[in-house]
């Protein structure tokens, strides 16, 4: 049986998203302590390494590492949001819990689909947008935005999860020549730019990372590459409607991190937020399913 597009796409994301979560909490064991890295100092570390690791990787498979389309309108306007997305989702992993953190980006989806409902033409039916209102009503359940629970770092997260809403958008948008190895290489260099305006604000003495913290950002680098590369997948193969709840599925392997490797203690609204989370995308992705298989007896109708 021929699995459809958006099947694909959702499948991508998932996996994108759980490699997202280890290099979330790779980089917080690095950067995230008192006597850990400076935030910057870490994130120009990992840019470094995982461009390295992107520009090897494309030529291996013989991809050009440069290409004009990098200074086109639409490549320009994706490295800016990615610049405000790492810039600050940086900086919220560093100061703000990795549960709350990882939370907040769960409203991505919802800014990625209006977007696409409004600046792409796709088709976004009110069955699923029922759906991602309850999703974001779980991450609401999570978050208890309330003045008492309040934290001003977790504006960090916000403003992280609006650039990278636009960096998926434009990457939607982004020429079909350009690869995805190509849009890592991007990528990465714009990391490396990030944690530069970061450092360049820093005040705290700087040193140079340990050889285990040098190891953990090796391999933050590492599992970010195919992090990144599953995700231009994603939001390449499925709509992007159907594709973008699957993001999702970073939170409940972040809560697992930040528990396990933090400390960190998820209460009931929490683990409800969660599970509601959860039903909006797989109820997402069967309302996809059944719609592409009625279309497929639609045409042999014909």
């Amino acid at each position: 049986m021929a699995v459809s597009d958006n099947i694909r796409g959702a499948g991508f994301m998932v996996g994108a998203m759980c490699l997202f979560a280890v290099e979330d909490a790779l980089f917080k064991s690095v950067a995230g302590t008192a006597a850990g890295l400076s935030p910057g100092l870490a994130t120009i570390c990992f840019g470094l390494t995982a461009l390295v690791l992107s520009c090897a990787y494309a030529r291996g498979v013989g991809d050009p590492l440069w290409t004009r389309a990098y200074l086109g309108p639409r490549l320009l306007l994706r490295t800016a949001f990615e610049i405000m997305g790492r810039l600050f989702f940086a900086l919220a992993l560093a100061f703000t819990p990795l549960g709350t953190t990882s939370a907040i980006l769960q409203a991505t989806p919802l800014v990625v689909t209006a977007a696409a409902a409004l600046f792409l033409r796709e088709t976004v039916g009110p069955r699923r947008w029922l759906a991602m209102i309850v999703g974001f009503l779980g991450v609401l359940m999570i978050l208890r935005p309330t003045p008492e629970a309040f934290r001003a770092d977790a504006l960090l997260a916000v403003a992280g999860m609006i650039g990278f809403a636009g960096r998926d958008l434009m990457t939607r948008a982004a020429p079909p020549e350009v690869t995805p190895r190509q849009l890592a290489i991007l990528g990465f260099a714009v990391v490396t730019v990030a944690g530069l305006l970061i450092w360049s604000f820093e005040t705290a003495p700087t040193r140079l990372p340990h050889p285990g913290e040098a190891a953990r950002l090796l391999a933050t680098g590492a599992v970010g590459l195919l992090a990144y590369t599953a995700l231009t997948r994603a939001m390449r193969t499925g709509e992007v409607a159907v594709v973008t709840p699957f993001r999702y599925s970073r939170l409940l392997v972040a809560l697992v991190f930040a528990v396990v490797l933090f400390g960190e203690r998820p209460d009931g609204w929490t683990l409800a937020g969660a599970a509601l989370i959860v039903a909006s995308g797989l109820y997402t992705l069967m309302r996809s399913a059944a719609r592409d298989k009625s279309g497929q007896r639609g045409q042999t109708a014909l």
